[in-house]
C-alpha cells in the first residue's frame, strides 16, 4: 500500500462470515474500498464461522468472543469487559486512521475507551443500524455520550436520522445499507431457470420469506401468513431460507417449517438454511413475493436483495422498512394476514400489474441502493473527516 493510502479500521461484534445486514454491507464496502486504492480496511471481528481472513480481499483481524453472550447476564458482562481489551490492543496494533465503528455493541465498548481518554487523537464514525427509540435506556444513554466525541454518525434511512438530530449534536449523514456484490447483475433467464430447477408448475406463485433468526424478525408470523393464503384458496409454494447462528436456533427454524408444512405440505415447501451471498442471490431468482414479517427493522436489506432480483416486497410498516419500499399499497397490518393474502392473491391475477411492479421495485434498486452508490458515500465522509471539513 501507498503511504497516501488511508487506513480504515472497522470495529464490530459479531464475525463478519454470519449473514445480516452489518456484516454484509461492511463486507461490500471493504472490498469496494480495496478496488479504489485510496483506503485500506481492516475488520475487527470475532473469530469467523465458517471462513478464514484469507478468504477476503481485505484485512480481517479476528478475537475470542462467546456467541452466544446473550444467554446470561454473566456472559455479557465478562464478553463486553474482554471485548474492551481486544479493541485497545487491536487498534494499537492496526494504527488506524479513521475508526469507524459498526454495531451498537462495538460502539459501547468503544466508548468505554474513547469517553476515558483513549485513542483520542484518532476520528471515528459510527454507523446506527438499528433505531434511535430501539434501545435500552442505558444503551441509549452510553452511545449519546460516545457521539459526544464522534466525528460523524451515519444512519441508513432518514427516518433514522431524523430521529438522532433531536438526541444529539454530532453530524448525522444518511448511507442506506447495500447488498453485495452478488446482487450486482440481474440475469433475466435465472427465474425460470430457478422455476425448473424445483418443479415450480406455470401459473403457481412462490411466497418468499428469509432472514437470519432473531426476534425482531416474527417468524412466528410466517406459519400464520402461510395458512391465510392457503385459505384464501391461492395454490402457491413457499420459500424459505434461515440463518442458523446461536443456540435455540434449530428449534425455531423447524417450528417455523412445521407450521408451513401443516398449513400447505412439505411438497410445497423449498427450505434452505444458512446460503453464502451467491446462493441466497439466485434464490430470490425462485421468489414472486417477498414477505417480510418484522416487528422491528431499522432498514431491511433483505427488502433491497429481493428488489435486485425484481421481486414484489410485501412488508411491514415498520421502522425503515416504510421509506425503503417506497409504496404504501406494499405495505400490509400484521395483525390481519388475509388483507395480505388478498393483496397477492389479486395481484397474481394481472399479470401486466404483476410485470409493472417488478420493474418498478428493480429501478428502485438501481436509483438508490447499488454498491457503487452505498461506497460513494462512505468515501466522502471519509475524506472530509480526514481533510478536517
Amino acid at each position: 500500500m501507498s503511504k497516501n493510502v488511508m487506513k480504515i479500521l472497522y470495529l464490530m461484534e459479531y464475525p463478519i462470515d454470519l449473514p445480516g445486514g452489518a456484516q454484509e454491507s461492511t463486507g461490500t464496502l471493504c472490498e469496494g474500498l480495496v478496488a479504489g486504492g485510496e483506503f485500506e480496511p481492516v475488520v475487527a471481528c470475532p473469530e469467523l464461522l465458517s471462513k478464514t481472513p484469507k478468504d477476503y480481499a481485505f484485512t480481517v483481524v479476528t478475537y475470542p468472543s462467546d456467541e452466544n453472550r446473550e444467554q446470561s447476564k454473566f456472559l455479557r458482562i465478562s464478553n463486553f469487559l474482554a471485548r474492551i481489551g481486544h479493541f485497545r490492543r487491536i487498534i494499537k496494533e492496526v494504527d488506524p486512521d479513521l475508526i469507524h465503528v459498526s454495531m451498537s455493541e462495538s460502539l459501547i465498548t468503544f466508548g468505554a475507551l474513547r469517553v476515558t481518554g483513549s485513542f483520542r487523537k484518532i476520528p471515528f464514525v459510527y454507523t446506527d443500524r438499528g433505531l434511535c427509540f430501539g434501545y435500552r435506556k442505558h444503551s441509549k444513554a452510553c452511545i449519546k455520550m460516545t457521539m459526544k466525541y464522534a466525528a460523524r454518525m451515519l444512519t441508513t434511512t432518514q427516518y433514522n436520522a431524523d430521529l438522532w438530530k433531536k438526541e444529539i449534536s454530532t453530524p448525522v449523514t444518511v448511507i442506506p445499507n447495500t447488498v453485495s456484490s452478488a446482487f450486482e447483475d440481474f440475469d433475466p433467464l435465472k427465474r425460470q431457470k430457478a422455476r425448473d430447477e424445483y418443479g415450480i408448475e406455470q401459473g403457481m406463485p412462490v411466497i418468499g420469506f428469509a432472514g437470519r433468526i432473531s426476534e425482531e424478525k416474527d417468524w412466528g408470523r410466517v406459519p400464520v401468513i402461510t395458512k391465510a393464503l392457503a385459505d384464501s384458496g391461492l395454490r402457491f409454494k413457499v420459500a424459505l431460507v434461515m440463518a442458523v447462528y446461536e443456540k435455540g436456533d434449530e428449534d425455531i427454524a423447524k417450528s417455523v417449517r412445521d407450521g408451513i408444512t401443516s398449513a400447505i405440505g412439505e411438497d410445497n415447501l423449498i427450505y434452505m438454511q444458512d446460503l453464502s451471498q451467491k446462493e441466497i442471490s439466485d434464490y430470490y431468482y425462485l421468489v414472486d413475493f417477498f414477505v417480510m414479517t418484522s416487528s422491528f427493522e431499522s432498514f431491511g436489506k433483505a427488502a433491497v436483495e429481493a428488489m435486485s432480483r425484481k421481486c414484489i416486497v410485501l412488508s411491514t410498516p415498520v421502522g425503515g422498512l416504510a421509506e425503503v419500499i417506497g409504496n404504501k399499497e406494499d405495505l400490509y397490518d400484521s395483525s390481519k394476514p388475509e388483507t395480505l393474502a388478498e393483496r397477492i392473491k389479486y395481484l397474481w391475477a394481472r399479470p401486466g400489474e404483476i410485470e409493472n411492479k417488478r420493474e418498478s421495485s428493480y429501478r428502485r434498486y438501481r436509483d438508490l441502493y447499488t454498491a457503487d452508490k452505498n461506497i460513494a458515500g462512505h468515501i466522502k465522509v471519509y475524506k472530509e473527516i480526514l481533510n478536517g471539513k
